[in-house]
This record gives C-alpha cells, sequence and structure tokens, in this order.
C-alpha cells in the first residue's frame, strides 16, 4: 500500500492510500475466509462450506464488509505512517472499490494546527475594585422593596415611575395602522395596556412613556412616535412616523413597602442592619466573580492576539452549530419571531462563526499551555465538577454517574473544562495586574 499526503489548508489535509490489484484481491478473500467461519448452510458443518458458495450466497454481506475493512486499514495505515494527528475525519471515498482491480482511497482529515506557544506570563491585565458602596447597597435594597410594591390608584396626574392604563389607535399619514399591518393589532390598536411613566425600558411603542407624563384618568391626547430606520417587529412601520389617539383610562402609583421586620424576615434577615449587611456580602462576592470573569477574558484576548494560526474547520463547525442554538433559544425567549430569525440569520452565523473561531484557537492555546505547565485534572476536582453537572441536572449523583460512565467523550469533556479552567487561574496568577483606575 502507498500512502501520499496532500494539504488541503493548514489544518486540513487528504490522504490517498493506493493499492493493486493484488493487496485487494487478497483484502477480499480474507473477508470470504473470516465470513466462511461465521455462517451456516444446510448441507455443509460450519466452516467447511466451499468458497464458491460463501461467495454466492453472501455476496451483499462481503461486500459490504470488503468495502469497510479496506477503507479502515488503508485509513489505520495511513495514520501509522504519516504520524499525523487527526482531530476529525472530514469524508471518506465513496467510490466503489472493485475486488479485481487496483483501488484508490482518499480520506480527508483536519489535524491539529502547528503554531509557537506566545509568552504567557506577565501579560497586562486591570483590575476592577471589588468594593461596595452605600448607594449600591440601597440601589438593590430598592429594588427588593420594588418587587413588593403595591399598586394604588393616584388622584393626581402622573409622575415618573406611575403605571398609567390606557388605549390607543394609530395611524400614519391618516391610514390606520391596523390596515397597514393587520397581523400586529399590538401596534395599531389596543382596548387597554398599562405602561410605566418615563421609564427604563421602553414599552411597545418607542417614546410613549416619555409623552404620558403628567396625565390624568379621562385625558386625551395625541401621541407622536418614530419608528426606527430599522424596526425588525413590524418592517411594514420602519421609519414611519405615526399619530397615536391615546385615552388614559387610570393612574396608579406605587407605594414600596416599609422597610420593617417582616420585611427583613422575607428576606432571611432579623432586622434592616442584618439585611443591610447580607445585600453588602453578595454584591462583593458578585463584584469578585466578575472580577476573575473579567480578567479571565482579557488573559484571552491578549493571547490570541500574540498568535496566528487557522482553526480547524470542522471544530468550528461543530462550535459554531452549537452557539448558534444558544442564541436562537435566547433569542425567542425575549419574543423574537422565527421570521425575524430568518431575516437575520446570516447576521446571526456570521457572529456565532467568530465567536466558535476564537473558543476553537483558546482551546487549542490553553491545552498547549497546559502541557507544558502540566496542569491536571485531580480525581476530587473531577468528582466535584460531575456532582456539581449532576445537581444542575436535577439528578442524584449516582443517576448520574451511571448515566455517563460509559460516555468517554463527555467525560473527556469534563476533564477538559477543568484543565482549561485551572490553566486560566494560572495565567491570572501570572499576569501583571494593575487597577483599571490606573490603566
Amino acid at each position: 500500500m502507498n500512502i501520499q499526503t496532500q494539504d488541503v489548508s493548514e489544518t486540513r489535509k487528504t490522504l490517498v492510500a493506493s493499492l493493486d490489484a493484488a493487496e485487494v484481491a487478497a483484502a477480499h478473500d480474507a473477508v470470504v475466509v473470516e465470513i466462511t467461519r461465521q455462517v451456516q448452510v444446510p448441507g455443509f458443518r460450519r466452516g467447511k462450506v466451499p468458497a464458491n458458495v460463501v461467495r454466492t450466497r453472501f455476496k451483499p454481506q462481503i461486500d459490504e464488509r470488503f468495502q469497510q475493512q479496506v477503507r479502515e486499514k488503508a485509513f489505520r495505515q495511513a495514520i501509522d505512517e504519516t504520524k499525523i494527528e487527526v482531530l476529525n475525519v472530514v469524508s471518506f471515498d465513496e467510490d466503489k472499490i472493485d475486488p479485481a482491480a487496483d483501488a484508490t482511497i482518499s480520506i480527508t482529515v483536519d489535524v491539529r494546527p502547528e503554531f509557537e506557544l506566545p509568552a504567557y506570563e506577565g501579560i497586562p491585565v486591570t483590575k476592577a475594585p471589588t468594593e461596595v458602596t452605600d448607594e449600591e447597597v440601597e440601589k438593590v435594597i430598592e429594588g427588593m422593596r420594588a418587587e413588593r410594591a403595591d399598586f394604588k390608584v393616584a388622584e393626581r396626574p402622573s409622575a415618573k415611575g406611575d403605571y398609567v392604563k390606557l388605549a390607543y389607535e394609530g395611524t400614519v399619514d391618516g391610514q390606520p395602522i391596523l390596515e397597514i399591518a393587520p397581523d400586529k393589532q399590538i401596534y395599531g390598536k389596543v382596548p387597554q395596556t398599562w405602561e410605566e411613566v418615563e421609564g427604563e425600558n421602553e414599552g411597545i411603542l418607542p417614546g410613549l412613556n416619555r409623552q404620558i407624563a403628567g396625565v390624568s384618568t379621562g385625558d386625551k391626547l395625541e401621541a407622536k412616535i418614530e419608528f426606527p430606520a430599522e424596526f425588525s417587529a413590524v418592517p411594514a412601520l420602519a421609519g414611519k412616523s405615526a399619530v397615536y389617539a391615546v385615552e388614559v383610562l387610570e393612574v396608579r402609583e406605587r407605594v414600596l413597602p416599609e422597610l420593617d421586620e417582616e420585611f427583613c424576615k422575607a428576606h432571611r434577615a432579623d432586622d434592616a442592619e442584618q439585611l443591610r449587611g447580607n445585600v453588602r456580602n453578595h454584591l462583593h462576592m458578585q463584584k469578585e466573580a466578575g472580577q476573575r470573569s473579567d480578567q479571565r477574558r482579557q488573559v484571552n484576548e491578549a493571547l490570541l492576539a500574540k498568535v496566528s494560526f487557522e482553526a480547524p474547520a470542522s471544530l468550528v463547525d461543530a462550535e459554531t452549530q452549537g452557539i448558534l442554538r444558544q442564541m436562537v433559544d435566547q433569542q425567542t425567549r425575549r419574543g423574537v419571531t422565527m421570521e425575524q430569525l430568518e431575516a437575520e440569520k446570516e447576521n446571526l452565523f456570521k457572529q456565532a462563526q467568530e465567536v466558535a473561531t476564537a473558543r476553537v484557537k483558546t482551546q487549542f492555546l490553553l491545552a498547549a499551555i497546559a502541557e507544558k505547565e502540566e496542569v491536571k485534572a485531580e480525581e476530587n476536582e473531577f468528582h466535584q465538577a460531575l456532582y456539581q453537572q449532576a445537581m444542575q441536572s436535577g439528578q442524584t449523583p449516582d443517576k448520574f454517574m451511571k448515566e455517563i460512565a460509559n460516555d468517554r467523550e463527555r467525560l473527556r469533556s469534563v476533564q477538559q473544562s477543568i484543565i482549561f479552567d485551572k490553566t486560566l487561574d494560572l495565567l491570572v496568577a501570572k499576569a501583571t495586574v494593575s487597577n483599571a483606575a490606573e490603566a
């Protein structure tokens, strides 16, 4: 068997195995012998069936086994001779192999990229402060109170933070929006809905929440709405100026609960002082986690900027599909329709591919650093990671372990994740850190 290698790209090669007719015929005869030992034919003892009878009666089985074994043998010998580290088999030549002729088998594979490991000690990173201010504590507590707020009818004009119940009907140049976008009634005519006055988050109609300050129950007004030039929710309204006839049905004010014993007990604190302490500790832990995550991000980006190599296409493709599924899931949860996603599919794919490429390259860099630094996944770390995954999946650790015990790929992924995490922590520990204010 003669093996030749052809470069397709930096990380993709085609292995070409050439067999002469004698080698092919020998492989076919070996398959016939193998099947002869296995089959039973009336009138013959097992293993004593004449070869011509086996070739005739079991031709489909012989041919299938022969095609498979020749390709597998060609692949194994090609790997042994070239010493190539294969990451993925991209494709096998599907041409049928003739048992009585020379054969050429082409196997396209993705291989590990070659690159020189850049300097990774002393990478400059900035450190965000983790101190918690009194203002931050009070803001969280105000949010906690807002979650338990009561809304009472206000016998006064609306003010910021109030909620206004209203009805509206819109037109564009005198034409009802119900005619322009009949399948989007919520933008055309609504008998009642609630809008927060000057709220941080806009409602359905852009800018309406800023036009209802100072209104009272029973008021009627015209609200002018400018739709953005790109308005994927209703493309027919993109860039249009609309006029909405608005009727105020009710005004309610938000009444926050007192910061009393009952409120504190509901949040697992004996009093306001303990509640503030709990909130401060929680915010501090959040900031520390955010700081660690940000420093790891900075190290990742710095490493990628230091080296240039091609990421194996098959790994990028697989990673891209996973990221795309996550993106689509997140968008649909936010209420984005499939039609809107379809319109943005090219942009979404490009974003996912860019993230996937960076992620694959980072994995190769971290793997190389981990090997050099002899970073290992200890047994207790491995079991802890599996325990956490079991908890996240809602299964008992024993059941989870039985489920994945024979899934080598999944176990390898857990081990790899531990090593990558430890390697990133090592890089952060070796980094040159400065305070964000000093950078």
